[in-house]
């Protein structure tokens, strides 16, 4: 069974790749599909002097939880089998260490991000995960 990674940040282009998965399953084989959240790793003094390591990592997967939330829901409505997780670190960095230690065939991603200053650090993230991949990484606009 052919494995597919989804890496989601909530917006509506990680969305767009979510729904563009969902088409594929429906036209061609099963896949398994795992969709990863990756949060950007907290560590500057400002917000450590503040917060415990353990409340960071509280936030930040609930943040991770809540931007994954969509794109499940359009998953279970569907019908299609997922696992999911939220992983923390650079983001380009983690995609594709995740996807070369799952194993992944495929790796579809979003565009676009939330709002200008996303778009233009998503379209970094997306060149370094299609140079950082050792597998296709499908970019649905």
């Amino acid at each position: 069974m052919k494995k597919v990674l989804i890496p989601v940040d909530g917006s509506e282009s990680s969305l767009r790749a979510v729904r563009h998965l969902i088409e594929m399953v429906r036209c061609r084989e099963p896949v398994e599909v795992f969709l990863l959240n990756v949060e950007e790793a907290q560590d500057s003094w400002e917000v450590r002097r503040f917060l415990t390591a353990e409340e960071i990592a509280r936030i930040q997967q609930g943040e991770g939880e809540d931007a994954l939330s969509a794109a499940r829901a359009l998953l279970d409505e569907a019908g299609v089998a997922y696992s999911h997780q939220v992983a923390i670190g650079p983001i380009a960095e983690t995609i594709a260490k995740f996807a070369h230690d799952q194993g992944i065939d495929n790796i579809v991603m979003g565009a676009r991000g939330h709002g200008a200053i996303a778009n233009l650090l998503l379209v970094s993230v997306v060149t370094k995960v299609i140079h950082l991949a050792s597998m296709p990484v499908t970019v649905v606009k």
